[in-house]
């Protein structure tokens, strides 16, 4: 008897065995030609390296229908660009970017590097060669090579190629006829490439980046004005996609609307009038479920932000990991984008995005005069049986707080003025809707939704002594309101921004996009705070201004007339 279940045993451990091998092998050639396992798992690779130059640039198409198609190609000499060029969106078909690259010492005489890359379906040496011949250059030894897709690359085998400040060292795909390109040193080539597949599939873009890697991005030390201000303006729930975007509900309505640009031309009137010290970016940035590239979304704010030189911090909403990239993935990027303060913060602690920046005092001033915290208030309750909603700042995070907020206070009364902390959240604290004595400034519009799991950071937050916490994640409404001690003094004020993107919801009644303004006096220690919308009779005025902080404490609601 012991011997037949010992034998049965064996028996059962190798055909457990066999159908393991026999699916692991099925997913690995599917995911290595169709990419089927989630983008979570592979991420996005950098497709620059320092001190390597492109040697070459080809596009692959496969069909699902075909099992013997694959767009893989050798890889010990290519590197495949991990984004589907149909972004997923065709039935059977996928395409990629694939690169070949050396590192410059591995070189040998003859080798070519590419010095150009443009598509188009006309070959463009004709066009060179006018061009030569009209400036008396010899170009023979640099000829445009055709590759699929309206790809042309043009390849030098002359000493010195690599050295040269045309030299491709960088290549990357985005996406949308609104792509553009946030990373110093990179540009856009002009024509998407010509890929067989419908409307439906935004337009894929290269973008290069030519000669050796530029200096560190622009990380500029904040510091109060001279005047004794500092105005932050706060950026909630832009829902950016891929491509223009469709735009929700919208005022007016039967107007042509394309989210996009829509919300990114309201972000950019109220920069260039209010004109902030710093942008705080609180989350739902990307719209995951309509950016299958988080990537182009997270470049079109980004852009703007650098060109006018604006300083900005950003975490995450519910939304921004939900298309292909990750929290972690997204915040590897943003760090490395001129003027963006960002960090991911601690690894021992939950989330991607816990962290604070310093604002200096005036003049040369060493000493803080504000302190930012920021953190991760994550996406969907854990438990949606026992907490159903949304999920809550994890003890470990406000064990991270207090530590930090106990650890600077000893430096934060070097400074001579009243030293202030606020904060930034996406998901609002249960406290928006339940706290002690609350007192609003504007009404509710929409429920709130708030953890329905009270983990104890608003009590955290008044015992360090910060004094306004401002959050974004419930679209419509756009209040400010404070809670109360026991004692009956004012504890902490919680706003709201309101939502500033026209990729997600508004409705309730008829909503006009906001943007939440708020205006550091560092003279009186005092804390104005006031919107601005985007349609109708209001849209030069200041909204809804009011005072919060004064003395460098909460106080009672004080409306400016």
């Amino acid at each position: 008897m012991t011997r037949r279940i010992l034998k049965l045993s064996v028996r059962n451990i190798i055909q457990i065995s066999t159908a393991a091998v026999i699916t692991f092998l099925l997913i690995f050639f599917l995911d290595r030609n169709f990419r089927v396992l989630p983008n979570a798992i592979h991420e996005y690779l950098p497709t620059h390296h320092a001190g390597l130059v492109i040697t070459d640039i080809t596009v692959t198409t496969c069909t699902s229908y075909n099992p013997f198609s694959s767009c893989d190609l050798d890889t010990s000499v290519w590197h495949r660009v991990d984004k589907d060029l149909h972004l997923g969106k065709t039935l059977f078909s996928h395409a990629y970017l694939h690169i070949s690259r050396k590192r410059e010492e591995e070189l040998k005489e003859g080798d070519k590097v590419v010095v150009d890359v443009t598509v188009g379906r006309l070959d463009p040496s004709v066009a060179d060669a006018e061009k030569a011949a009209a400036k008396g250059v010899d170009n023979k030894n640099e000829k445009w090579e055709s590759r699929p897709a309206g790809l042309w690359v043009k390849r030098s085998s002359k000493k010195g190629a690599s050295d040269s400040k045309n030299a491709v060292t960088g290549i990357d795909v985005l996406f949308g006829d609104d792509a553009v390109e946030a990373r110093e040193g990179w540009g856009m080539t002009g024509t998407p490439l010509l890929l067989d597949v419908g409307r439906s599939v935004p337009s894929a873009h290269l973008t290069v980046r030519r000669g050796a890697e530029q200096h560190p991005p622009v990380k500029p030390v904040l510091r109060i004005r001279d005047n004794g201000k500092f105005k932050i303006v706060q950026l909630a729930d832009l829902h950016l996609s891929t491509g223009v975007g469709a735009c929700r509900d919208a005022l007016p309505e039967g107007q042509k609307c394309e989210a996009d640009p829509r919300t990114l031309d309201f972000v950019t009137k109220i920069l260039e009038e209010e004109k902030p010290d710093l942008v705080v970016l609180s989350g739902d940035q990307v719209n995951g479920e309509t950016a299958p590239d988080a990537q182009t979304a997270i470049f079109k704010y980004a852009q703007i932000l650098i060109k006018h030189k604006i300083p900005y911090v950003s975490i995450f909403g519910n939304h921004d990991d939900e298309g292909s990239m990750s929290r972690a993935a997204q915040m590897d990027l943003i760090e490395t984008l001129p003027y963006s303060l960002s960090h991911a913060g601690p690894e021992s602690i939950d989330g991607v995005g816990n962290y604070f920046i310093e604002v200096l005092g005036r003049g040369s001033s060493s000493h803080s005069a504000l302190t930012v915290y920021l953190l991760d208030t994550h996406a969907y309750s854990p438990n949606e049986r026992k907490y159903p909603g949304y999920d809550w700042i994890k003890p470990n995070q406000i064990e991270w707080f207090r530590q930090t907020a106990q650890g600077l206070k000893k430096k934060h009364r070097e400074y001579t003025h009243v030293h202030m902390d606020v904060a930034f959240i996406h998901i609002p604290l249960p406290e928006y809707q339940n706290g002690r004595n609350l007192t609003l400034v504007n009404p509710w519009k929409e429920p709130t939704t708030a953890p329905t799991f009270n983990s104890g950071f608003h009590d955290a937050l008044v015992e360090e002594g910060v004094v306004m916490v401002s959050c974004g994640h419930d679209h419509v409404n756009e209040y400010c309101a404070v809670d109360f001690k026991e004692d009956g003094k004012p504890a902490l004020w919680m706003c709201y921004a309101g939502a500033a993107g026209f990729g997600g919801y508004a409705g309730y009644g008829g909503f006009h996009r906001k943007i939440r303004v708020f205006n550091f006096d560092m003279n009186e220690g005092r804390i104005n705070t006031w919107k601005r919308v985007e349609y109708g009779e209001d849209v030069d005025k200041r909204i809804d201004e009011v005072t919060i902080v004064d003395g460098g404490h909460p106080v009672r609601p004080m409306q400016e007339d």
